[in-house]
Order: C-alpha cells, then structure tokens, then sequence
C-alpha cells in the first residue's frame, strides 16, 4: 500500500499503484449480493441451470457485485493521511469486459491518470482500475474512477 500525505498525493499523476490481493467470487457472496439488491435471476443463483443452459458453463457474479469489490481493493492500494474526508465521487467509465464465475479470484490493478484541485481545499484523483480474474486474459471490468480527498 502506497501511504502518502494530502499534499503528496497532488503529485500522484501517473503513479502506477500496483495490485491488490486476489478475492474470491464465492457462490456465497453472489447470493448474498442478489438477495441485496432484489437481483435473483437465474444465471447468477441457480448453479445448476446456469451450468446447464447458460453460455457461460457456471453461474457468474453479477456486474455490480464485481465493480463494489473495488472498494476494499482500492482501500489495499492508496491511504491518503492527514485528510478530512475521504470521498468516492464516482466513476467516468466502467465496461464489464468478461463474466465473473462463481469460485473465481479478483483483484485490482490500478494507475493514477491525474491529480487536479477541487473546490473546498480538495483533490480529486482520476484512476484507471482493471479489475482481473485469475487465469483469465482478459479483465472481468475496467473503470475510470475519481476519488477525493479534502484536508
């Protein structure tokens, strides 16, 4: 994890964060996160007929489910100390590039476009975040997240 201060963090741009650990995509957390959000349908929580009729061959993770995980890989890679408030403000760009099967390990690559003051004494950072399964060449999600922090 990197660990800077608020004024070194407006020097971040094109810091490379590195990756997160992997976390696992349990048939458990798939169908915890359905009953959360009323979201039940069937190639997610029946891991029969997803195996059978789905083109996947399994039950996947929802999309959602894979882009929340970002929050506990983010909070793995980057600590702004010395700050206020600590604010996710949302997200530029997402695309769910290939499905998350249940039992699969993700984890989080993420890079720091930019650094740019915000009103109120903050700074927001611009970062691209790949959210990868293991064993797969290509990512489950990629996104383009702003975060801020205000002293």
């Amino acid at each position: 994890m990197l660990t800077v201060t608020f004024d070194e963090a407006k020097e971040l741009s094109g810091r490379d964060l590195g990756t997160s650990s992997w976390y696992e995509v349990t048939q458990d957390r798939i169908n915890t996160f359905a009953d959360a959000t009323d979201d039940h349908q069937w190639i997610h929580v029946d891991p029969e007929r997803a195996t059978a009729e789905s083109p996947f061959g399994a039950p996947i993770a929802h999309g959602f489910l894979t882009l929340s995980l970002a929050v506990p890989m983010w909070t793995e890679l980057l600590d702004v100390e010395g700050v206020k408030t600590k604010v996710n403000y949302g997200l530029d760009k997402v695309r769910f590039i290939s499905p998350v099967k249940a039992g699969a390990r993700v984890r989080m690559a993420a890079t720091i476009v930019e650094a740019t003051p915000v009103g109120g004494g903050g700074i927001q950072l611009t970062v691209d975040q790949t959210i990868e399964v293991e064993g797969s060449e290509k990512p489950a999600a990629v996104t383009r997240s702003l975060y801020r922090f205000y002293a």
